[in-house]
């Protein structure tokens, strides 16, 4: 048995190699975390590493926490003022390209691979959602930026596909256990889930935000472990009461992120290091599970799963979805097709074959491994260059940070001076509470000639002067705010 202190040893050499090889991604022109999976299969039984890992349910269980505090990061970090123009693209896209896609691999896996229609059409729903932070990665590293609505499209896409691929991957799982079950059982079952999850993900998300305003905790420490409980408990939530908690927990993030909060940059820092984090360990994990020896065995049939997907499923579905809006080029409709890499969600849902003891587990989790590394570097290699064939790239200057981003990249206005009214319905309110947009900062409050740096949980008096950097619409937003009277002082 292995001593606690070599296992934490272990532990941290992984992943120091992990964080000092994300400086790699950038030469290689490949995801940073192809490169934390490739380290866990070195670790594991046929790598050097040699530690023999091979419990899939832990796998599963780890994965689905880190997907639960991914999807919630991925939502606090979407700004609902750019996703609201593609709003019914991306949900089309999460949906009924969804079920499309993994239809027309099923069928092809069907007649293929010698495998019932279920266990095919099972292999095709764990593979058919896309991981846009593989996609963003490459373009990060390579200085590119989309044009248009293509980013908020893709990160819309990805952020809300997860919960569908894992409603069908359950769905067929439960038909292939309990072959008395109906599949028209699944409609109710479906309506139920994505319901639930989208009530208890908007409810619990605002109720979020607010208790974090008002529950003005002693030590500022204790903010992430609130929101981490918080996160936690939507998933929980959802989950009990027969909901989608992925999806729950994607949408309290967004509606979380698109209120303003007390020390809303450094919560969003705190959950941006801990999806890493999270990311991190799960494909380390991932890296142990796989053993590389039974990948070549699949490699044919992985590469005709990857063909069909690649070159028939994705345009097909893409080009279908995106039918009734005249208003997208054809180069935009041909990148979105081909920017559908998989990601860390394929990998942790063919994990669940193998708990439920399916037949053909272990060759369906096999397969999809060698998809998901085939994906990444056949499609995330060559995306940059098919942006610039297209001419669908803008030169990046930097890339922002998530909590960068709250400013809305508008550091160029001047600083404009606003002063607290008496009468206005600012006065006794917290800064956070006057939910600014994301392109507001309050730099400097004086209140009697002393300066004083403002934070969420500020409350405001009358005659204080606010130093404030924003856009012009924003601005009159705050000042009718901070110089509104309230209906009854009118005359």
């Amino acid at each position: 048995m292995i001593s606690l202190e070599f296992l934490l040893l272990g532990l941290a050499v992984l992943l120091l190699l992990s964080v000092v090889s994300s400086k790699a991604s950038t030469q290689l022109g490949v995801p940073t975390l192809l490169l934390f999976l490739a380290i866990g299969m070195l670790a594991g039984a046929d790598g050097p590493g040699g530690f023999d890992f091979d419990n899939p349910w832990l796998a599963q269980s780890l994965g689905t926490v880190a997907l639960i505090f991914i999807l919630f990061s991925g939502g606090l970090d979407t700004r609902w003022g750019e996703v609201r123009p593609v709003l019914w693209k991306g949900v089309l896209l999460s949906t009924v390209g969804v079920l499309l896609t993994a239809a027309i691999v099923g069928y092809a896996a069907y007649y293929v691979l010698g495998f019932s229609l279920l266990e095919a059409l099972l292999l095709a729903a764990i593979i058919s959602s896309t991981d846009a932070a593989a996609v963003f990665s490459i373009l990060r590293s390579r200085q590119i930026r989309l044009k248009g609505e293509l980013r908020p499209l893709l990160e819309l896409e990805s952020g809300s596909n997860d919960p569908m691929a894992i409603f069908l991957t359950i769905g067929i799982i439960t038909l292939l256990t309990a072959p008395a079950a109906s599949p028209t059982a699944l409609l109710p079952f479906f309506a139920q889930q994505m319901a639930l999850g989208a009530v208890c993900g908007l409810m619990v998300g605002r109720a979020m935000a607010i208790s974090v305003n008002r529950i003005r905790l002693d030590y500022r420490g204790l903010y992430p472990v609130l929101t981490i409980s918080l996160v936690l408990f939507t998933y929980g939530l959802a989950a009990v009461l027969g909901g989608n908690g992925f999806l729950a927990v994607y949408l309290a993030g967004l509606t979380m992120g698109n209120y303003s909060f007390i020390h809303k940059r450094s919560l969003m820092q705190d959950h941006d290091s801990l999806a890493w984090m999270m990311q991190i360990v799960m494909f380390l994990t991932l890296g142990l599970l796989v053993y590389p020896s039974q990948l070549i065995p699949v490699a044919g049939i992985g590469l005709f799963i990857c063909f069909i997907l690649i070159f028939v499923a994705r345009p097909a579905s893409v080009l279908l979805c995106l039918l009734p809006f005249r208003n997208m080029r054809m180069p935009e409709r041909i990148l979105i097709s081909w920017v559908g890499l998989r990601g860390s969600v394929p990998i942790i849902l063919a994990t669940f074959p193998l708990t439920y003891g399916i037949e053909n587990a272990s060759m369906i989790f096999n397969i999809v491994f060698f998809v998901v590394l085939t994906s990444v570097l056949v499609q995330g290699s060559s995306i940059p260059f098919l942006a610039r064939r297209l001419e669908l790239e803008e030169p990046m200057d930097r890339s922002l940070e998530p909590s960068e981003r709250l400013l809305g990249g508008i550091v160029q206005e001047p600083m404009v001076e606003l002063e607290v009214m008496a009468e206005s319905t600012a006065v006794g309110k917290q800064i956070a509470d006057l939910n600014l947009p994301d392109d507001t900062w309050i730099a400097i409050l004086r209140r009697k000639r002393r300066p004083i740096r403002p934070g969420g949980s500020t409350v405001l008096q009358a005659g204080d002067i606010l130093s404030v950097q924003s856009s012009a619409p924003s601005l009159e937003l705050l000042r009718s705010q901070v110089e509104k009277r309230y209906p009854e002082d009118r005359p």
